[in-house]
């Protein structure tokens, strides 16, 4: 067995090596998402991030898991009954056509193997 010293580098195209101060940030104790100390962060992030968008007006930050994201994309771009195109690609998939359907939407669902992306050919058609 080869013993390396120091920190393990990669030196690739990718994954990208996360920053000592991120990893430290990590590593700190999650804070209640719905306690005082987080709506006191978002106030403050409210207004910091607004360069990083490249504007002086108001941005909207949306905490939530990645399901609530899913279903504000839905609610805010869809209304019951419009038609939407979902391939099963895997187990998320296979939630979004649920969540969709759910939301009242019309889901056209293409079966697949949960090891291949869709087929660009099924998308066309």
């Amino acid at each position: 067995m080869t013993m390396h010293t120091g920190r393990h580098f990669l030196q690739i195209p990718g994954p990208t090596n996360v920053p000592d101060q991120v990893l430290r940030a990590m590593a700190a104790p999650t804070i209640d998402h719905r306690g005082p100390e987080f709506a006191a962060l978002g106030l403050h992030l409210r207004d910091a991030i607004k360069p990083v968008f490249g504007t002086t007006g108001p941005v909207v930050i949306y905490p939530a898991s990645g399901t609530g994201a899913w279903e504000a994309a839905l609610v805010n771009t869809l209304s019951p009954g419009d038609r939407v195109l979902c391939f099963e690609t895997g187990h998320f998939a296979t939630l979004w056509q649920g969540m969709a359907s759910s939301l009242g939407l019309h889901v056209d669902f293409v079966p697949g193997d949960w090891r291949h992306g869709a087929d660009p050919q099924i998308v066309e058609e």
